[in-house]
C-alpha cells in the first residue's frame, strides 16, 4: 500500500497544468477513474498505488522527481529571472510538476550538472554545511596551473575578504597545462573563481561534472534533461 492522499491534490501535484479546481470539473464530467471506476468527487482519498486515469492518461505517481540538467552558458539557476532563460525553462513538459526548483546554484556562465527537484529535504541535506557533499568541477585556466595549487588548496585557502575555505582537492591535467579538476566540499559565492584569483590565475571555463558520487552523463547534450531514478538519489549525497 502507498500513501493516502486527496485525489485533487494527487492529480494537481503530478500534472502541473491541472489545478485542484480543474480536477473537480473533470470529475463532474466523468473524466477521472480510480481502479477502473469513474469517480464524481475530487475530495475523496485515494492510495498513491491506485490506478488513476485522468482524461485517458494514466498517472504514474512519484512523491518527488529528480532531474539532471546539463546547463548551458547564459542560463540562470533560478525559478524566475526577468527575461533571462532559467533552468526550469529547459525542463521538458513530461517532467514538469508543481514545486520544481534548482537545488543549489551555478553562475550564469558556468556549465554542467544542475539538479532540479521538488524535494526540499534532499536539497537541504545537499546544501547543508554539515553535509560537505562534494561537487566536482572541470576548469580551464587563463594561465597554466602550477604544482603548488594542490598543496595550497588541500590545506584550506583563505580567499579575498578573509574567508577560510575547507580543504579542496586539485588535480591538474597531464595532457593540458590549462585544464584541471577541482573538488569542493562547500559552496561559497563564486568560490572557484575566487580561489584561482587568489593564486594569481583566472578561470576561463567552469563546468560542474559531478555532485556527490553521481557524474554528469557524458552523453547528455547541453540544455537537455535526464530523470534520475529514485534508486540512484542517494548517490547525490555520497562523499
Amino acid at each position: 500500500m502507498g500513501e493516502k492522499i486527496r485525489l485533487d491534490r494527487l492529480v494537481a501535484s503530478q500534472m502541473p497544468k491541472i489545478s485542484r479546481a480543474e480536477v473537480k470539473k473533470l470529475c463532474l464530467k466523468s473524466k477521472i477513474s480510480v481502479n477502473g471506476k469513474t469517480v464524481r468527487r475530487s475530495d475523496i482519498r485515494v492510495d498513491t498505488d491506485d490506478e488513476i486515469i485522468v482524461d485517458g492518461k494514466r498517472i504514474e505517481y512519484k512523491k518527488h522527481i529528480y532531474i539532471m540538467l546539463n546547463k548551458p552558458r547564459g542560463v540562470v539557476c533560478s525559478t524566475k529571472e526577468g527575461s533571462s532563460t532559467t533552468v526550469l525553462d529547459l525542463v521538458p513538459e513530461e517532467m514538469r510538476r508543481s514545486g520544481l526548483f534548482p537545488a543549489g546554484r551555478l553562475d550564469k556562465d558556468t556549465l554542467g550538472f544542475a539538479l532540479i527537484t521538488d524535494d526540499g529535504e534532499l536539497s537541504h541535506k545537499m546544501l547543508s554545511p554539515k553535509s560537505h557533499v562534494p561537487k566536482t568541477y572541470l576548469v580551464r585556466l587563463e594561465k597554466p596551473w602550477e604544482e603548488e595549487y594542490e598543496s595550497v588548496m588541500l590545506q584550506g585557502m583563505t580567499i579575498d575578504g578573509g574567508e577560510k575555505c575547507l580543504p579542496a582537492e586539485f588535480k591538474g591535467s597531464k595532457d593540458d597545462p590549462y585544464m584541471c579538476e577541482l573538488v569542493l566540499h562547500e559552496g561559497k559565492f563564486h568560490q572557484v573563481k575566487r580561489m584561482f584569483s587568489a593564486l594569481g590565475n583566472n578561470v576561463v571555463m567552469l563546468k560542474r561534472i559531478a555532485i556527490g558520487s553521481m557524474a554528469l552523463d557524458p552523453e547528455l547534450a547541453p540544455g537537455r534533461c535526464l530523470e534520475i531514478m529514485h534508486k540512484d538519489v542517494e548517490r547525490l549525497l555520497a562523499k
